[in-house]
C-alpha cells in the first residue's frame, strides 16, 4: 500500500462526496416542494432517495478514513474541507426535512378535519 494518498485521489474522493451530497440536497429541496403541495408520499420517497445519495457520499468518506486508519498519509486539501462541509450540511438538512414533513402532514390532517 502506498503510504501517501495522491492529490488526485483526494480530489476525486472530494468531488464524489460533493456530487452525491449535491444530488441529495436537490432531492431534499424537491421534497420540501412536495410537502408544501401536501404530496407526502412523494416527499418521503424523495427523502429516502436523498438518503441513498448521502450513503454513497458517506461511503467515499469512510473509504478515506479507512485509508487513514491503515497508515496512509493524507494531505488535507481545501476541496476536501468543502466536501466534508457539504456532506454534513446536507445530512442535517435531511434530518430537518424529515421533521418538517411530519409537521406538514400533521398540520394538513388537522386543517382537513
Amino acid at each position: 500500500m502506498n503510504d501517501q494518498m495522491s492529490s488526485e485521489d483526494i480530489q476525486i474522493t472530494a468531488f464524489n462526496i460533493i456530487l452525491h451530497s449535491g444530488n441529495a440536497k436537490t432531492k431534499i429541496h424537491a421534497a420540501f416542494k412536495a410537502m408544501r403541495n401536501a404530496e407526502f408520499d412523494t416527499a418521503n420517497q424523495l427523502l429516502e432517495e436523498a438518503n441513498e445519495e448521502i450513503l454513497e457520499a458517506h461511503k467515499s468518506q469512510t473509504d478515506l478514513l479507512q485509508s487513514y486508519a491503515n497508515g496512509c498519509k493524507i494531505e488535507m486539501e481545501i476541496i476536501m474541507v468543502h466536501a466534508q462541509d457539504h456532506l454534513m450540511t446536507t445530512m442535517t438538512l435531511r434530518e430537518v426535512a424529515i421533521e418538517m414533513c411530519y409537521l406538514y402532514q400533521k398540520n394538513y390532517q388537522l386543517s382537513n378535519q
